[in-house]
């Protein structure tokens, strides 16, 4: 046996395969080239979803003739000061790139041409086909660069028979540059797939604006703010309401001193911020943004730059986690306000021309207050027996103005309408009521102890012999939360106290969900650690059930303590407590509008 070393084709060709993996990871490099060079604006082109073309131009410093031959080269760089070329400290490096391979590795399995001006100088092309140099010359284009690449691994057939289709390729390069733009607010973008335009942003534009009009424009309505500083370590960006989620977790976007990143511990943390005011198959909205000093973060745990290694990852993760909390405890009872657009459609107007049936009808006052209708119109029917809201004695002020505004009625004994002064608000009773109650659960456990209120008599809770221990080893917590119980054999439980905050709730089932609660979770964690969990349990069982009648004074009282409490505008399991109709809303379903 032998040793050769391969040859210098074949090394650059397996070296591309770490940079370049597929057209969006060209691209990335690409554009980020772009963005290092200082370019206001930057246009990317692809065609079949960048297998068979990508094309990027920017207004960047530009490269002469030189320049360009050895921007070819393998680990030729122009991002690296002069006083690192000695020091070697790369960790100072503040460009999104500084090691010279993305363009020679594109270079060995496409086609590369490139054309670049610098300002008050002369254009110059350069074209590599497959790592081979194919032609070079003047070229006239305004100052700047123009980078194409064709046939990308069309003489690597392993790799090009891997490539996805063109459509899924499509979505990772967009994905891309999306996240580079986002990271830019002041750079123009504009993406086009041939000959489509995808998305285009201006320069200059505000953080929360470029995220919205890159992700969904109703984000700037439903979103707060977080701003969050600890030890050096400075978080901004944007983060969705609880309520503004999305089905898989595409929606949310990392940065780590401007570089885009999919960091498992980034990703963790933003779970543990919403793990109580979301369900579990849905995902935050956020775009997160952390400066960190160069000493505290290594970005070349990966060639293509996308994980990050921090030095101190505990401080991190409470930063992202405190953080968040912070912002969206600030929102207060903000929800999203407006319906989707597919329940608004299900609203249709109903034909003059065409007579309901009776049984179509909901009527909800007694037909003998309208005769004139009643005598127009006979097959409107007095309406059957029902529980009604009680009556509001005295009428509410005009001039005091609530955000969730005044309540008039109960739907479905389930439903509050109320008005406001914008339009008309829809509360979930028993959501927003679960709500309240385990933020009150939370505010007595920080302040020593949630009350208890003694049983008159005790009730026995039959469950199998492992949820009973389960339940004995953690009764000194359990009556922390409020929840005084007693082994009674074997088999059973005897509860002697309940929360006061839950008054007369379902005894039975709620120590059945926390025996299951436990066994869900780690053993052993202790029982404050999974506190939400708990409460959150414990809070639904004591809250108001659908299909109790309030009175007006119970629904006012509701809806001023929603105002007034944090993460009101969604349950414990992450559903809006709240929507309104907008006043334009209401004018578009009878056509106003």
């Amino acid at each position: 046996m032998s040793i050769r070393r391969l040859p210098e084709h074949l090394i650059n060709r397996i070296a591309a395969g770490e940079v370049v993996e597929r057209p969006a990871s060209a691209l990335k490099e690409i554009v980020e080239n772009a963005i290092d060079a200082g370019a206001c604006r930057v246009s990317v082109r692809l065609s079949g979803g960048g297998i068979d073309g990508i094309e990027v131009i920017d207004d960047g410093c530009g490269m002469d003739r030189e320049e360009l031959g050895v921007a070819l080269e393998r680990h030729a760089t122009s991002k690296l000061p002069e006083s690192l070329w000695e020091s070697g400290a790369i960790e100072g490096v503040a460009t999104l790139g500084f090691r010279g391979e993305a363009l020679p590795s594109i270079a060995s399995v496409a086609r590369l041409t490139i054309e670049s001006r610098p300002r008050g100088g002369e254009g110059w092309m350069r074209a590599v086909d497959n790592g081979v140099l194919a032609a070079e010359g003047p070229a006239a284009l305004p100052p700047g660069t123009r980078v194409r690449v064709e046939g990308l691994f069309e003489r690597v057939p392993a790799r090009r028979k891997f490539l996805r289709s063109a459509r899924s390729e499509h979505g990772a390069c967009v994905d891309a540059v999306k996240r580079l733009a986002m990271a830019r607010p002041d750079i123009g973008f504009s993406f086009e797939h041939d000959g489509r335009r995808v998305f285009q942003v201006q320069p200059g534009e505000t953080r929360p604006d470029r995220v919205a009009a890159l992700t969904d424009r109703a984000l700037i309505e439903n979103s707060v703010a977080v701003d969050w500083e600890r030890e050096g370590v400075v978080l901004g960006g944007v983060a969705g309401l609880p309520t503004f989620h999305r089905g898989v977790a595409d929606h949310q976007y990392l940065f780590v001193n401007g570089r885009p990143v999919r960091d498992r511990l980034l990703a963790g943390a933003v779970r543990g911020a919403y793990a109580e005011m979301l369900a579990r198959d849905r995902h935050a909205v956020v775009a997160l943004f952390l400066e960190v000093p160069p000493e505290m973060v290594d970005v070349n745990v990966h060639p293509a730059k996308t994980e990050v290694r921090f030095r101190n990852p505990a401080m991190v993760r409470g930063l992202i986690v405190g953080g968040l909390r912070r912002a969206l405890d600030e929102a207060g009872h903000r929800s999203v306000q407006r319906p989707p657009e597919a329940a608004l459609a299900m609203w249709r107007r109903e034909d003059a021309g065409q007579s309901p049936e009776p049984h179509q009808l909901a009527w909800r006052a007694p037909a003998a207050a309208y005769p004139g209708v009643q005598d127009r119109r006979p097959t409107f029917l007095t309406p059957p027996p029902m529980a009604r809201a009680e009556s509001a004695t005295e009428a509410v002020p005009a001039k005091v103005e609530h955000p969730l505004g005044v309540a008039r009625g109960q739907v479905a004994r389930t439903y509050i309408v109320a008005e406001a002064e914008d339009g008309l608000v829809i509360v979930d009773q028993h959501a927003a009521h679960e709500r309240l109650v385990l933020e009150r659960m939370r505010r007595g456990l920080a302040e020593g102890g949630v009350q208890a209120q003694a049983l008159l008599i005790a009730d026995v809770v039959e469950l199998d012999e492992v949820a009973c221990d389960r339940l004995e080893e953690r009764l000194g917590e359990l009556g922390e939360l409020g929840l005084e119980l007693e082994r009674f054999g074997p088999r059973a439980m005897l509860v002697r106290a309940m929360p006061a905050l839950l008054g007369q709730g379902d005894v039975q089932g709620l120590v059945r969900d926390l025996a299951d609660e436990l066994a869900a979770h780690d053993d052993a964690l202790a029982l404050k650690e999974r506190l939400d969990h708990v409460a959150a349990t414990m809070a639904c069982h004591g809250s108001v059930r659908a299909g109790r009648v309030l009175s007006v004074p119970e629904m006012n009282a509701l809806l001023r303590e929603m105002e007034v409490t944090p993460h009101s505008g969604q349950c414990n399991h992450g559903r809006p407590t709240w929507v309104k109709l907008a006043h334009g809303d209401i004018e578009k379903l009878f056509g106003r509008r």
